[in-house]
């Protein structure tokens, strides 16, 4: 058996991993005064509800070595084996933990794969990989094609407020007055797997323009979906992702909520969307 193995930086949770075919390691949050999880759904809103709430913003700890060794011994002791898809190695630890387990482990049946990607663009990729094992790949093969097609998974994320980039230390306090008194939008995307600033548009219909056109300009391939995020808000990504499909034909979408990988940054009411360009690069 080949297990396909994600952790929670793809927004892919602990307990709805097995309904998509996956298994997802935990990332931890914590907060002044607590440690949150990403259990299920039900917990981003808590997040975001967290996050409101908080003097500072919450800090992200990679998925430990120890995780990881416990699922790659269990699967070597049951003959499996073991396919890993990380967040970007570029922005958490948790590449290296997996490495690093590997190399303790001592076990030939485990791949590791660097998506170069987080919150939905990760999920698209792990996801991707569900699909050709169900058409039959073997391990090698998935890694392969996922190697190849990795960089051409495009995330573009348009976050709500400045507020949560200041508290961050990510901009001056005076930036981000100006912004919030100008309604800024500001766009960021993924660039050699960091998370990139790509601009800003003043006021929300303006910002979902920005990415409407950075989507045209990519041009996507219809072989695979289009993913649509939200980070509290589900009726706002619901209505993103309708008028996104009436302006572009889109017919193979997929909506996820979005959690604090990306939303620590942007807050309650941002959206995003993931899909595979058909340039190469």
């Amino acid at each position: 058996m080949l297990r396909i193995v994600t952790d929670t930086g793809s927004d892919i949770t602990y307990l709805g991993a097995p309904a998509l075919g996956l298994e997802s390691l935990e990332l931890s949050v914590q907060f002044e005064d607590f440690q949150y999880d990403y259990r299920n759904d039900t917990d981003f809103s808590v997040f975001y509800e967290n996050l409101a709430k908080a003097k500072n913003l919450p800090t992200t700890s990679q998925v430990t070595p120890g995780q990881y060794l416990e699922v790659f011994e269990e699967a070597k002791t049951a003959g499996d084996e073991v396919l890993v898809i990380t967040i970007s190695g570029a922005i958490s630890g948790t590449y290296a933990s997996a490495t690093m387990a590997k190399e303790e482990c001592g076990y030939d049946g485990v791949t590791i794969v660097d998506s170069r990607r987080a919150t939905i663009s990760q999920r698209m990729i792990a996801d991707y990989a569900v699909k050709l094992r169900g058409e039959g790949k073997s391990r090698t093969e998935i890694a392969e094609i996922l190697e190849q097609i990795k960089e051409e998974v495009v995330l573009l994320v348009q976050l709500d407020t400045l507020k949560y980039l200041k508290k961050g230390g990510r901009i001056p306090a005076t930036t981000a007055i100006i912004g919030e008194v100008l309604n800024m939008k500001p766009r960021v995307t993924m660039v050699d797997g960091k998370v990139t600033p790509i601009g800003k548009s003043r006021g929300d219909t303006a910002g979902k323009q920005a990415l409407w056109n950075l989507f045209a300009e990519d041009g996507y391939d219809p072989n695979y979906p289009v993913y649509f995020g939200y980070t509290y808000n589900k009726a706002r990504g619901q209505a993103f992702m309708d008028e996104t499909k009436a302006k572009f034909g889109l017919t193979n979408c997929v909506l996820c909520s979005v959690g604090g990988v990306i939303g620590a940054y942007g807050g309650a009411n941002c959206i995003a969307m993931a899909y595979k360009t058909s340039k190469k690069r």
